[in-house]
């Protein structure tokens, strides 16, 4: 996949993570997406490690942006352990 590719899952991936976890998180659309690409990443390295599958096949697969939101939340709730609740 190119990198435009990566960002856009990463965008819409951190946004539906950031949905899907209730409370308040510091960041825009920029920690947004940075959390979405490092969730993607991780959810597809867990997906091989985990379950011996590539869970990253390609923009409009399933198993990519399963692997990208649950990769997210996971990035999104060790991001609010470490920034906890700074105002």
């Amino acid at each position: 996949m190119g990198i435009i590719a990566w960002i856009l899952i990463g965008l819409i991936a951190g946004a539906i993570a950031k949905a899907l976890t209730p409370g308040k998180d510091p960041g825009g659309c920029l920690v947004t997406m940075a959390i979405g690409i490092a969730g993607g990443l991780l959810g597809g390295w867990l997906g091989k490690v985990i379950f011996g599958v590539h869970s990253i096949n390609g923009f409009f697969h399933l198993s990519t942006w399963i692997a990208a939101i649950a990769g997210s939340v996971i990035v999104l709730l060790l991001y609010r352990l470490l920034t906890g609740n700074r105002r």
